[in-house]
């Protein structure tokens, strides 16, 4: 009889803890006992990138803020690829230049005939800049001096190649007018240290390492694209902004006028209003975060979020940016 009735105050017992269980997020508060998991994975770039830091921050921030979140960081081969990435969903998030987005929202460029109708920005984030380098004793003062010239314009396929063909387009010039060089930013530098190349388009936060390492060795010169120049830019590809290069960042004798795209982060139309919504609050209200993880961090805020955003914004992200 004993045992029968321990064995009665057992199952009594578990009964009682799975209606508690199943009756515990009913009791109010703003964090429920048990979240529902979130799983957001956000793709970056290479480790050696700034992707990659800012994706590592941007995940500690989602996990901290978001009940349930659990969002982790994945190295990609950056925006082409990431893009792919959210479309196959193998990832929830990710960073994509906007140059790159619009090229996938529009079926140009590198995704001709590949037309990616489900993208959607939450924000963009932080300048990727048009740099044209080239050194001091090739005599290249200007983007017309690069008739003739062999040119770095990056990876076959990348986006930078699109960027030094919009340049030389805003000269009236074209891959005809050049020796063009379809080579990596490590590259690009050691082939100018070589003396293998004559310049070089790089599209990357400022300073750059490959341009760091080049100026150790060597005075470097940045050409401008000027304003004239940024201007037919813009009016053509909406996704480019003005942007000025810093003289001391490369030890130029004065500052420099270029133009930049924009690091953003994405998503797809697959992801809900409000999920949107809480990952844009969580980044914006803590940018803190973002400015400890990496230098660029400086250039992130609510106030220029949308400052050149090339695809439609998520309902989510806008809501939060229309808020008081």
């Amino acid at each position: 009889m004993k045992k029968r009735g321990f064995a009665l105050l057992a199952i009594v017992t578990m009964l009682a803890l799975m209606v508690t269980g199943c009756g515990g997020n009913k009791s109010g508060g703003d964090k429920p006992a048990a979240a529902e998991k979130k799983f957001f994975n956000i793709a970056t770039g290479g480790t050696a990138g700034v992707y990659y830091p800012l994706g590592g921050a941007i995940a500690e921030i989602l996990n901290k803020n978001i009940a349930g979140a659990n969002a982790k960081v994945q190295s990609t081969g950056a925006s082409v690829a990431n893009v792919n990435m959210l479309i196959q969903d193998s990832v929830q998030v990710a960073f994509v230049q906007n140059d790159i987005a619009y090229y996938a929202a529009n079926g140009t460029e590198m995704f001709k005939d590949k037309k990616v109708d489900s993208l959607k920005a939450l924000a963009t984030i932080y300048p990727e800049t048009v740099q044209l380098v080239t050194l001091e004793k090739s005599g290249i003062k200007n983007v017309a001096d690069l008739k003739g010239k062999k040119v770095a314009v990056g990876a076959a396929g990348s986006s930078v190649t699109a960027n030094a063909r919009h340049v030389l387009e805003a000269n009236d010039m074209t891959f005809e007018d050049i020796n063009e060089q379809y080579l990596s930013f490590a590259e690009a530098a050691s082939g100018l240290k070589d003396g293998n190349i004559d310049a070089a388009f790089v599209t990357a936060g400022v300073p750059t390492a490959a341009i760091q390492d080049i100026i150790a060795q060597h005075k470097v010169v940045v050409i401008p694209v000027t304003a004239e120049m940024a201007d037919k830019m813009i009016a053509k590809y909406p996704f480019y902004t003005k942007v000025v290069i810093p003289a001391d960042a490369y030890k130029q004798a004065k500052d420099v006028e270029t133009v930049g795209t924009k690091a953003m982060l994405v998503v797809t139309d697959k992801m809900d209003e409000q999920t949107a919504y809480d990952i844009t609050k969580a980044v914006f209200t803590h940018v803190d975060q973002l400015k400890a993880a990496h230098a660029v961090g400086q250039y992130i805020s609510k106030e220029n979020a949308k400052d050149g955003v090339s695809i439609p914004l998520h309902p989510g992200a806008e809501k939060f940016f229309n808020e008081k």
